[in-house]
C-alpha cells in the first residue's frame, strides 16, 4: 500500500480520533450492547441490532485509522523550502480557471482532504495535475466531469 501523506496536525487529529474510539466509544457501544441484551428477545430487539451495527462501524474505523497511521508519511515543512518552487504535498497554491475567481488550496494526503476547507488531496484530479509544476504554469486537469485548464498563479 502506498504511504498516506499527513500534516503533523492531521496525524495528531487521526491519533486523537483513534484514541477516542478505542477508549470511550468502544465502551459506550459495549454498554449499549449489554443493555440491549438485557432487554429480552434478541431476534426482535432493534436496539441490539443498532448497537451491533455501530460496533462493526467503530471496529472498522479503528482498523482503518491504524492502517493510515502505520503507513503515514508526515509532510515536513522544511521540504517546502528546498523544492525550488515546485508544487508538492504540503504546498499551498493559488489557481485560476479561465475567468473564475482564484482559488487557494493546500495539497494534502487523501486522509485529511477537505475541499471546503481549502485542502485538496494529492490524489484528486487537480492535485495530481498540479504536482511538480510551478507558479505561472498552465496545466490540464482530467476530471470525471471533463478536461479543463488551470493557471497556477502562486505557490507557497
Amino acid at each position: 500500500m502506498p504511504p498516506t501523506f499527513l500534516t503533523k496536525e492531521g496525524f495528531q487529529k487521526l491519533q486523537d480520533e483513534l484514541e477516542y474510539l478505542r477508549t470511550i466509544k468502544r465502551q459506550e457501544v459495549a454498554n449499549r450492547l449489554h443493555e440491549a441484551m438485557e432487554g429480552g428477545e434478541l431476534i426482535e430487539n432493534a436496539e441490539y441490532e443498532a448497537a451491533k451495527n455501530e460496533q462493526a462501524f467503530v471496529e472498522g474505523r479503528i482498523q482503518e485509522l491504524e492502517t493510515i497511521l502505520a503507513l503515514a508519511r508526515i509532510i515536513d515543512e522544511n521540504d517546502k523550502k528546498d523544492n525550488n518552487g515546485l508544487i508538492q504535498v504540503g504546498s499551498t497554491v493559488v489557481i485560476k480557471e479561465g475567468n473564475a475567481k482564484p482559488e487557494k488550496y493546500t495539497i494534502v494526503g487523501a486522509a485529511e482532504a477537505s475541499p471546503r476547507d481549502g485542502r485538496i488531496s494529492n490524489e484528486s484530479p487537480i492535485g495530481k495535475a498540479i504536482l511538480g509544476h510551478r507558479a505561472g504554469d498552465e496545466v490540464t486537469v482530467d476530471a470525471p466531469g471533463g478536461t479543463f485548464k488551470v493557471k497556477i498563479t502562486k505557490v507557497e
